[in-house]
């Protein structure tokens, strides 16, 4: 129960620590689609920011590589696309969506601890120009995406 209550508070407390408002919280994640593996997108005009979620980032520790996709790669949902490796743990990055890469962020890169400090901001991995919009509907919303995580074998310690 009480790793339950604080899966449901990892995203508050991150964002908060990071000075956001508490009322920009719902915001801030109602704009993001989830996968199962933990990635998020935020889509705009066809152009879909994809990060890793609070939970991802907090159950890999201290980030000190990124290796990310470079531009023009192009990709189909659920590749593999890159890779983020931790003191304690390394883990594959999936694209939640098809297209072709546009643009990684060169400054994850360069200092993979942004992930840690502001995985919804300043961490976001690269930008994909997006083939279909109709993949979207396959993600899950935030709400739908923190039931995910009380239900995840993964993650829950219920049995």
């Amino acid at each position: 129960m009480l790793q339950r209550i604080i899966l449901s508070n990892i995203i508050v407390r991150t964002i908060t620590s990071s000075s956001k408002k508490a009322e920009d919280i719902s915001q801030l994640l109602a704009n993001r689609l989830f996968t199962d593996k933990h990635e998020w997108v935020m889509v705009q005009d066809k152009i879909g920011t994809v990060g890793i979620s609070d939970y991802a980032q907090n159950a890999l520790g201290d980030i000190v590589y990124a290796q990310l996709p470079d531009e023009d790669t192009l990709l189909k949902q659920k590749d593999e696309c890159g890779a983020l490796e931790s003191v304690k743990a390394a883990s594959e990055i999936y694209s939640p969506i098809s297209g072709k890469v546009i643009v990684k962020n060169t400054q994850v890169e360069d200092n993979p601890s942004l992930i840690n400090k502001s995985c919804y901001d300043k961490g976001w991995l690269f930008k994909v120009e997006m083939d279909d919009t109709n993949e979207l509907k396959a993600l899950m919303t935030a709400e739908k995406y923190l039931e995910f995580l009380k239900t995840d074998p993964e993650v829950s310690t219920d049995k």
